[in-house]
């Protein structure tokens, strides 16, 4: 039957995406929510908009199926396929076809003459359906919503006009957009508009996953544009609950280095700024404006330098965590001094001399730097934490490593 083969509830096409297809970890045995042929209608459905980019191994637990997407391939992120298969019925798809007929001649037309044409149509072409007045006012009231269409109202006449396209971007602006921004979904279907053209830009580290996080994203960003309360549908995966928080969302911030997303925001509950990753969200839903929106903003604002990534762990506590490395590097590693000063987000950089610095800074949780400190291996010379448990293990580490590679004489 046509029009019957599309998605009604995004959420679980996310999870079995996430769950199955990303993570790649589960096989169908140990499929456990739902029943086995669930499982294996939605299986069908996602391979039949991303079976291209699917591969699978064998395990002693069974079949495991997974994304393998090749970045040199793959101009565009497959996964925007997903989105484009929007739930809708034949009522829904017809009723769009002749409001868009009518609505093309760029003039404005009476509501009163499109509910006589729409009659017309269906009348003309021996349809059987009907379409009352209520249903035509709520399309059209959506379409406006959507930016789709524009209503005037003069009087107790209201006329409805298509709204002209404003897409003025490039072909490139587009092709970058829609790779990199979040919501770059946008940019996919405008892309669907325009004609084939040379692609230009590849990515090395192409962060695609995000991608399934979008109605979330897109609602919590419509929260904070109209600064209100949001109450937020959690999940706990380890332990298969799901919570409901009341929270105020205040920025949405994204990892350069694996591409994953973080709400912060003022928690009602805990009565401070906390932080939530994206894909832990299965649900937002907007409140009522929030009065002190502003001062929590501002409030964000002022410890913002004291945060690393997104970590507030250990904030309230009566002092904060202090690191400082001393690095040295040969004259022709100048680049070295010049990766600090680029890729330190708080704190400060000193210059010792031409062939040595200083990086240091106080923050909530000191743990989110030892990724980036890593990287400086074997041009660090001195380092210190004021949290001596992550120091031991921080050089604990470093002595497995020499150990390992047989380094040195392990001191």
């Amino acid at each position: 039957m046509a029009y019957s083969e599309l998605i009604k509830n995004f959420n679980r096409i996310r999870e079995y995406m996430r769950e199955f297809y990303v993570y790649g970890f589960k096989s169908r045995e140990q499929f456990t929510v739902g029943s086995a042929r669930s499982y294996d209608n939605e299986r069908r459905r996602v391979e039949s908009w991303l079976g291209d980019c699917m591969s699978f191994r064998r395990s002693p637990d069974g079949k495991n199926v997974f994304f393998s997407i090749d970045s040199r391939a793959y101009y565009h992120n497959p996964l925007y396929k997903a989105w484009k298969a929007k739930s809708f019925t034949d009522g829904d798809i017809t009723l769009h076809f002749i409001l868009m007929d009518i609505l093309s001649g760029g003039q404005d037309v009476l509501f009163s003459r499109i509910v006589e044409e729409v009659d017309d149509y269906l009348t003309q072409y021996g349809s059987d359906k009907m379409f009352d007045e209520s249903t035509i006012r709520k399309k059209l009231k959506e379409y406006v919503e959507c930016g789709i269409i524009s209503m005037k109202k003069e009087g107790r006449s209201v006329s409805y006009r298509l709204c002209e396209a404003s897409d003025t971007l490039s072909d490139e602006a587009l092709d970058f957009f829609s790779e990199v921004a979040p919501l770059g979904v946008i940019g996919s279907y405008l892309l669907d508009k325009r004609k084939p053209h040379r692609e230009i830009t590849t990515f090395k580290h192409h962060y695609i996953t995000g991608t399934m996080d979008s109605e979330v994203l897109c609602e919590l960003f419509l929260c904070m544009g109209r600064k209100c309360f949001a109450t937020l549908k959690t999940i706990d995966r380890r332990h298969g609950e799901e919570y409901l928080r009341e929270i105020v969302p205040l920025k949405i911030m994204i990892s350069a280095q694996s591409g994953r997303q973080y709400l912060l925001a003022y928690s009602a509950e805990l009565g401070k700024i906390t932080t939530y990753r994206l894909d832990n969200i299965a649900q937002v839903k907007a409140g009522e404006v929030c009065p002190e929106f502003d001062n929590y903003r501002e409030e964000l604002s002022r410890i913002s330098d004291r945060i690393w990534g997104v970590s507030l762990k250990n904030r309230g506590s009566e002092e904060l965590e202090r690191v400082e490395f001393t690095l040295r590097y040969s004259d022709d590693e100048q680049f070295i001094y010049r990766r600090l000063l680029r890729e330190k987000r708080v704190g400060r950089v000193e210059r010792l001399d031409k062939n040595s610095a200083r990086f240091s800074c106080e923050v909530y949780d000191s743990s989110e730097l030892i990724p980036w400190i890593r990287t400086f291996i074997c041009r660090i010379v001195d380092v210190h934490f004021s949290n001596q448990e992550l120091e031991e293990q921080f050089r604990s580490d470093l002595l497995s490593m020499y150990e390992m590679y047989g380094v040195g004489d392990g001191e």
